[in-house]
């Protein structure tokens, strides 16, 4: 079970960071920076943190991390005054349990001075913000393609709501460079997980050129400095990717070349979203003689879209670290992993919306739906197709090591 008390920040040096460039549109091209390529710092070799590396016992973290949080008009009519908690309900405990809960938050949470708004740019109440911390999640991804929908007072509006909230670790969004530089590691269970995170542009809104750290952004030459720069801190290294082709179930070559760029930086663990639909898990070789695992995406966790039913069903992935210490020799590793999809749920009135696990989610439920052709069956034959036997169709912490 998470315990927030011991769940914190562990700032220990300052990195060198330049910042990411900006892409002058939504493609996924090598973003061309609006003031020039910037020199890359040189890289500094820093030590890991102190640890007790030769414990007896093993150690174990549970990572959950979920896609899409996108919500559109149905979904926030009532404003900052709306129950967003219910939504989340069916899996409160599945984030609770978890020693990090990730979600990608795709929309800005700056408060009701900038309205509330959906497609094409978006505001979110922050209620929803609320919700999601109540429910269990404590690392918040913001670096999307929507992050400057309302401008860069928006973005530092949505940081400012975040600071009421020091146990959610924010991604992607930065106050100065000085806070860009900085490593964002956290520490649960003796294992030191490593944070970063990219979106591969910005809807064509620009970075202000003077504010250039405002958003991290898919840089392959920035990537490599701070992925080198971070690896030796911690045991786990995990990047979030906002990535893809939208409604694309196949990963694109742009996609599965930045993998492998991020696989041979030894990066452990990436988190991809963006494209609205589910996309494959893949175990990519690292030099080191590793594996980094790759969800290319998440798809939607939960979202007004409607126009295909695949955009009703998104995924939570799952892992377990095990720490170990053997003949002076400390190794991390992922014990075990999965997908455990996850149904956006309506009623016929376009309204009530929640996610649900689909080992929950029932034939009765279904026929209930606003898309009224659903079947749980048809989820769990969708989940089959693209995850193969990764998907979990039962609760994984009713079985985890105590």
């Amino acid at each position: 079970m998470k315990n927030p008390g011991h769940f914190f920040f562990l700032i220990t040096v300052i990195i060198f960071f330049s910042c990411a460039s900006q892409e002058p549109d939504v493609k996924e091209t090598e973003p061309q920076s609006p003031v020039g390529e910037q020199e890359l710092p040189p890289q500094l070799v820093m030590a890991p943190p102190e640890d007790d590396y030769f414990s007896i016992e093993d150690d174990y973290l549970t990572i959950i991390a979920v896609g899409d949080n996108l919500y559109h008009t149905p979904m926030m009519k009532l404003g900052e005054e709306g129950d967003y908690e219910t939504a989340y309900l069916e899996i409160r405990s599945l984030a609770k349990n978890a020693d990090i809960a990730f979600i990608n938050q795709e929309t800005l949470l700056a408060g009701s001075k900038f309205g509330f708004s959906d497609y094409p740019i978006f505001n979110t109440p922050q209620s929803v913000g609320r919700a999601l911390e109540k429910t269990g999640f404590n690392v918040v991804n913001h670096a999307t393609n929507h992050v400057m929908d309302k401008g860069e007072d928006a973005v530092f509006a949505t940081l400012d709501f975040w600071d009421d909230y020091p146990d959610v670790t924010v991604l992607g969004i930065h106050r100065s460079e000085e806070k860009r530089k900085l490593p964002v590691l956290l520490k649960k269970n003796n294992i030191t997980v490593g944070f970063l995170s990219y979106t591969y542009g910005t809807n064509g809104i620009l970075v202000p050129a003077d504010k250039p750290y405002l958003v991290s952004l898919i840089n392959t030459a920035i990537m490599a400095r701070e992925i080198d720069a971070l690896r030796p801190l911690c045991d786990f290294l995990v990047v979030s990717m906002h990535w893809g082709d939208e409604y694309e179930h196949d990963c694109s070559k742009r996609q599965k070349d930045l993998a492998v760029l991020l696989a041979g930086h030894a990066v452990d663990l990436v988190i991809g979203h963006h494209p609205h639909v589910i996309q494959k898990i893949e175990s990519i070789p690292r030099p080191d003689g590793k594996n980094m695992l790759c969800f290319y995406s998440l798809g939607n966790f939960i979202s007004a879209m409607s126009k295909s039913e695949n955009m009703l069903l998104g995924a939570m992935a799952f892992l377990r670290l095990k720490k170990t210490a053997s003949d002076g020799t400390v190794s991390v590793s992922i014990d075990e992993y999965g997908v455990i999809p996850m149904v956006t749920h309506y009623d016929k009135s376009y309204s009530n919306f929640k996610v649900y696990p689909l080992y929950a989610y029932t034939e009765d439920l279904a026929k209930k739906h606003w898309k009224n052709n659903l079947t749980a069956n048809y989820f769990k034959s969708l989940s089959s197709k693209i995850f193969g036997d990764r998907v979990m169709l039962r609760d994984p912490f009713l079985a985890a090591p105590q």
